[in-house]
């Protein structure tokens, strides 16, 4: 009985072992015929050229460019198209991918259900989206350069970077510009994403319900919103930064129990020709939004600094710094909102107040708005009347007789100067210099 197991498992061991092989293409070679014989574990490795194609990956591969050969779609479908798990694309240029949104045209697109992919160092240039992953877990994207089309109205471009029914995905290090959307993220849950730059975009980081979600360190400039959070619940956003943005620094829309803490906004200003009533470039927009903490932030030249409205309340707001905006605060409601916490207020640029006591804080607290400022904002046709008589007499009376002042938002501890905790922090936008 012996005898039998033990020829069995000596034939085993003499058995030929299969071992991943690195593969050289060159421009002579079918590429597509290379990718579909490779085996699991291949290393496919591009000499340099350009290879024209659309292709599929079906195996667990590496596919490498060593940042000498380029892959051209021909201006139609995507440029590679992933469709196993395990799989990693690295050092290659990516171009000239479909322009169908409708047919979600990418330079790289995941099948569902492919995990464990990496994504590294790549150039991708095209019409449609970039990278698109969809129902996939454990991905890493790091290192890439995403440039969209610039020709195209910003409707008619796809997303730089678009994660849709992910998990776990962590998205690094990665530049994108000219897209409609830098990183767009709908219905994944627990992704990071981290020391991104976008700029010249419509909004540079884009959620729709996705919930507990990390985003840490990132640069937006150049965009209409810098970030765009929206129907997405548990995120933490801290230590971004948002600057020269139309519309919105951050732009928050039914987003609950969440801490946006130690981010920076500087400038935020619609231009000119693009003026009508009511657009005016807010630093952060409270759209009914809920039991978040919003604390040590600052909001640096924007037309509106903070604007609160349907319902945006049991928020904590403490710590930021309010600097140079001409309207602090716009906030309608007639319901109390305390801006402090623990005895720690926010710093406002244009509080007027004494510390005798010497402790850091104002004597006296701080009420950004009053009822004439919320009689402007119902009826703008009254801004006509702002340095009238009348007016200055209703703000003195206001001021006299506070029972007759609506309730608002108010700080109780306003800070003397900006916290250290803001001002300390190094600036991200040095990596966008030249």
């Amino acid at each position: 009985m012996m005898k039998p197991i033990i020829a069995l498992l000596v034939l085993l061991c003499f058995q030929p072992v299969v071992l991943a092989k690195t593969v050289q293409v060159t421009l002579n070679d079918n590429l597509q015929a290379v990718l579909d014989s490779a085996s699991d574990g291949d290393v496919v490795s591009l000499s340099a050229g350009e290879y024209k194609g659309n292709f599929i990956l079906r195996h667990a591969i590496s596919l490498t460019g060593n940042n000498t050969a380029t892959i051209n779609a021909g201006g139609q479908g995507h440029a590679l198209l992933l469709k196993s798990s395990n799989i990693l694309i690295e050092d290659l240029t990516i171009i000239n991918w479909g322009s169908d949104l409708t047919a979600q045209n990418a330079g790289i697109y995941s099948d569902k259900k492919a995990n464990n992919l990496i994504i590294r160092n790549n150039k991708l240039k095209g019409d449609g989206f970039g990278i698109w992953l969809q129902s996939g877990k454990h991905i890493k994207v790091e290192g890439n350069e995403v440039e969209g089309n610039p020709t195209l109205r910003s409707a008619d471009r796809g997303n730089g970077i678009q994660l849709s029914k992910v998990e776990d995905v962590e998205v690094t290090g990665n530049t994108v510009s000219k897209t409609r959307d830098g990183l767009y993220i709908i219905a994944s849950q627990q992704n990071i994403l981290k020391n991104n730059t976008m700029h010249d975009l419509r909004y540079g980081i884009h959620y729709m319900y996705s919930h507990s979600n990390q985003v840490l360190d990132n640069l937006a400039y150049n965009t209409r919103a810098g970030y765009a959070l929206m129907s997405s619940r548990k995120l933490t956003v801290r230590g971004n930064e948002s600057r020269d943005s139309e519309d919105y620094g951050f732009l928050m829309n039914f987003i609950t129990y969440s801490d946006i803490s130690h981010n920076r906004i500087k400038n935020v200003w619609t231009k000119p020709e693009n003026k009508v009533m009511g657009r005016d470039g807010k630093g952060l927009f409270v759209y009914n939004s809920g039991y978040n903490t919003i604390s040590y932030n600052s909001i640096d030249t924007a037309e509106i600094g903070v604007h609160l409205t349907a319902g945006s309340e049991n928020v904590k707001v403490f710590g930021n710094s309010f600097i140079n905006n001409p309207v602090q605060v716009k906030y309608v409601s007639n319901r109390k909102q305390e801006w402090s916490q623990d005895g720690v207020g926010n710093f406002w640029s244009n509080y007027l107040g004494w510390d005798l006591d010497n402790d850091g804080r104002g004597d006296t607290p701080f009420e950004p708005n009053d009822g004439i400022d919320k009689l402007i904002w119902q009826y703008p046709e009254a801004k006509v009347l702002l340095d009238s008589p009348a007016i200055i007499m209703l703000r003195w009376i206001q001021k006299q007789f506070p029972v007759l002042k609506p309730a608002g938002v108010k700080d109780s501890f306003p800070l003397m100067s900006v916290p250290t905790t803001t001002e300390s922090k190094q600036p991200i936008h040095d990596r966008a210099a030249g």
